[in-house]
């Protein structure tokens, strides 16, 4: 397994740069659960001084207690490590007055869990941002998960905070090209790997211990014990209080479900009161609404975007009694028919910026219409210029190939779109 830090330098760059900046600096860091931001923060305090904390999600009185024991080590102040303090407001203040003019981190991670047990935190965090705060060279971070919490009450208009912060920094997957540097898999198995798991820095890792796809989905997600056997119990858990009618909408989707009327239906709720879980699974960027990338406002189609959870819901789940029993074998066939549908959006999001000619278009997307479906198309919206993609998971002869270019022709002839120039691939 790799101990070294991977990536993440366009982010440390914009905390470099904030740090460079003269006067108070407010930034908040976002992002999935799993996907580095703890990581990349103690990367970016190497070497400079101040105070970083790590949230428990546990009574305020508690927090105070242990943000205090962090700032107190870092002053070198017994007297503070002795103080009786009950409220964030003394706190901050305590240590504002304490700290020297030279530049000072204060870092909170998990700070969605200070949110929960005290909703006061953000009205004192403006309040002392505004008076005492922004006299100061202090460099504050506010790190938590994407939805909920943060999102509501820390990166909305009604936050408090809000026209504070300096910078907000959404922290995404990495891309397919750094699993090299995780993994001693070869390629077609690595490949294997991020259309099962994408780009989460914490499951990469934990895949850099095998040294084949084959051992590690059968260790990890066929076994009661395996790291992904509940993995999506826990995220689902962590982010959503209806767990049973988030999970219920996922397992809907992963089953063939993709209109909000049949989710609806599968979940057994009003199909009106369906959209705002769907949005809220849509920011947490859990499930995708796709709609054909030539389209006259045509209704979209719902389907489950992260590939942790794709796999889960088709794997995991659907076999998981026969798991319980330890008799469950996985059929090649059925990981192929698999993977063939989840190459299509693995090219669309990561492999098709590699092909020499996708800098020409704008835009690429799915192109359907009753029962024709074009895997791929690509778009320039100015030149008017066109691509069309047929996406193949299989070793297939130059003759196959032909002739799967010559149905893609044919079917090319059906979307409306004026150009006078079309490619294939």
């Amino acid at each position: 397994m790799i101990s070294t830090f991977v990536d993440r330098g366009p982010e440390l760059e914009l905390l470099n740069m904030e740090w460079a900046s003269s006067g108070a600096r407010l930034i908040v860091l976002y992002g999935r659960r799993r996907i580095g931001k703890t990581r990349l923060l103690l990367e970016f305090i190497r070497d400079r001084e101040g105070v970083f904390y790590i949230a428990a999600d546990s009574a305020p009185k508690q927090q105070i207690e242990e943000l205090k024991e962090k700032m107190a080590e870092y002053l070198r102040d017994p007297l503070l490590a002795q103080l009786e303090i009950t409220d964030w407001n003394q706190l901050f203040e305590y240590f504002i007055k304490n700290i020297s003019d030279k530049r000072v981190y204060l870092v909170i991670d998990e700070f969605s869990y200070m949110i929960r047990s005290d909703k006061t935190i953000l009205s004192t965090l403006q309040r002392l941002w505004d008076l005492k705060f922004l006299d100061t060279n202090i460099f504050v971070v506010l790190s938590g998960p994407l939805l909920g919490l943060m999102s509501e009450k820390v990166l909305s208009h009604s936050s408090p905070l809000y026209g504070r912060r300096s910078r907000d920094i959404l922290l995404d997957k990495l891309s397919f090209s750094f699993t090299g540097d995780f993994s001693r898999m070869n390629f077609e198995d690595r490949a294997k790997l991020y259309m099962t798991i994408g780009g989460v820095p914490e499951y990469l890792l934990k895949a850099s211990e095998y040294e084949t796809f084959t051992d590690f989905i059968e260790l990890e997600f066929f076994r009661k014990d395996g790291y992904f056997y509940r993995e999506p119990y826990f995220i689902i858990s962590q982010e959503f209080k209806e767990l049973k009618t988030y999970f219920s909408i996922l397992n809907a989707i992963a089953y063939g479900s993709t209109r909000p009327g049949e989710i609806a239906n599968s979940v057994g709720i009003d199909a009106r009161k369906i959209y705002p879980y769907l949005d809220n699974l849509i920011r947490l960027g859990f499930v995708e609404r796709t709609v054909p990338i030539v389209s006259s406002g045509k209704a979209g189609i719902y389907t489950i975007k992260d590939n942790l959870f794709d796999f889960w819901f088709n794997f995991v789940h659907r076999h998981r009694e026969r798991m319980e029993r330890g008799v469950f074998i996985l059929r090649n066939d059925e990981l192929s028919g698999y993977l063939g549908k989840r190459f299509e959006i693995f090219v669309r999001d990561d492999l098709f910026k590699y092909i020499p000619l996708s800098n020409r278009f704008d835009r690429i997307g799915k192109w359907w219409h009753r029962d024709i479906e074009i895997d791929l198309v690509a778009l320039n919206e100015k030149s008017r210029e066109i691509l069309f993609i047929e996406c193949k998971w299989k070793d297939m002869s130059p003759r196959d190939a032909k002739r799967e270019l010559g149905k893609l022709e044919e079917k090319s002839e059906h979307v409306l779109w004026d150009s006078d120039r079309k490619d294939f691939g």
